[in-house]
């Protein structure tokens, strides 16, 4: 039975990789092993460790690997930290492969500890283009990666591109989309709106009028700018006045700046139509992403599962420049008006047909079956 090590850092990497954990823990040829590092463990985060435990896992060992601050040192050197504590715990599960998820900096220092150890490294979610670090992280992962699972055939060629073995390259689609898939087919399309009301801050959000979902990050290689462009954000969604849910920004460097230009909005506006969470479970995300009238911010989820929805998207600013992205996305600029104009323009326009840029729903049990039957090597060669 091979064992298989899936390295979880933040409340994106679940999401992007929960399908596929389901479908190794079910297949009577692979063990699943489980690390929990890095953001997922941290309460201001959403506390993701909980919600992997509330979804039936058991994770194997967790890392302590962040360092405070969210600043371009801090990011460096909490990749730092995850390198020196993972290697330890691969020594001792000694995993036959482990898989390791798109582009994140705990995901690189997965991948060193990896490929330093001779142990076989599966990528997902490799080959697409982005803006940020994301870009260059996500591209050197693939030349440290053994297996590689890309979403869809643009990915794949960028892969072998890149110099892998084609033989390497399998298309499986974003394991991301199965889950909107299960929500999409029947396993409720309500949304939760007992969670919504215990959890998180600020007024009470009724999903049965029309709402919005915002989600924005810092741009990593925009730090120190993430202040002015969340106020942009915020003050475009104070004219537009629309029941809003929103989500506090993810770990890397610049969070705090978007978290403080967040906090000031609130303190100067109490927003009673806004609602602030820190994480969401899996499924209600992706049922806020089939019930608003518009996705607001520059998550890849708007373009990602967006796309699949037909949920109508604005995307703002740098940070998904370059992804392949479907009709259900507007691009604007940081800048308050052209966000109203685009939201509105979106909402009159309505729901999209849906489009399968990243997988059918399969994706999961694609991997899983791949894992139990590929041969299994750590010798590579640039193919060109």
């Amino acid at each position: 039975m091979r064992k298989v090590c899936v390295v979880i850092g933040s409340r994106a990497n679940y999401g992007s990789i929960k399908s596929v954990m389901r479908a190794v823990q079910a297949h009577p040829g692979l063990q699943l092993q489980i690390i929990v590092a890095a953001s997922a463990l941290l309460d201001r985060f959403g506390s993701v460790v909980d919600v992997i435990e509330q979804d039936g896992f058991t994770p194997d060992a967790r890392v302590n690997m962040i360092v405070e601050g969210e600043t371009p040192v801090t990011m460096a050197k909490s990749t730092g930290l995850g390198l020196l504590e993972l290697p330890t715990l691969f020594e001792l599960f000694r995993p036959d492969v482990v898989v390791t998820v798109g582009d994140r900096f705990e995901t690189m220092a997965t991948a060193i500890a990896s490929a330093y150890m001779n142990i076989p490294l599966a990528h997902t979610m490799g080959g697409e283009v982005t803006g940020t670090i994301d870009e260059s992280i996500r591209h050197a992962i693939t030349k440290m990666a053994h297996i590689h699972f890309p979403a869809n055939q643009g990915a794949a060629d960028r892969i072998i591109r890149l110099g892998e073995a084609a033989d390497a390259v399998h298309v499986v689609g974003c394991p991301r989309i199965d889950l909107v898939s299960e929500i999409i087919n029947g396993e409720g399309s309500d949304t939760d709106t007992e969670w919504l009301d215990r959890e998180g801050v600020g007024g009470h959000i009724s999903t049965e009028k029309p709402f919005l979902l915002v989600s924005q990050h810092p741009i990593t290689t925009e730090y120190g700018q993430g202040e002015a462009q969340i106020w942009e954000t915020l003050m475009a969604l104070h004219e537009l006045r629309m029941p809003t849910v929103m989500l506090w920004p993810n770990i890397d460097a610049g969070s705090e700046d978007v978290s403080r230009g967040m906090r000031k909005f609130r303190e100067d506006y109490s927003p009673e139509y806004m609602r602030f969470y820190k994480n969401f479970p899996v499924e209600t995300y992706l049922r806020l992403m089939k019930g608003a009238a518009c996705l607001v911010g520059n998550s890849s989820a708007s373009i990602r599962e967006g796309a699949f929805l037909g949920s109508p998207a604005v995307n703002i600013g740098s940070r998904q420049d370059g992804r392949e992205r479907g009709s259900n996305v507007a691009d604007v600029d940081h800048e308050r008006a052209a966000i109203v104009g685009a939201v509105r323009r979106q909402i009159e326009r309505g729901r999209y047909s849906p489009e399968h840029i990243y997988g059918d729903g399969r994706a999961g049990a694609r991997i899983a079956d791949i894992l139990s039957t590929t041969s299994l090597h750590v010798q590579k060669r640039i193919q060109y």
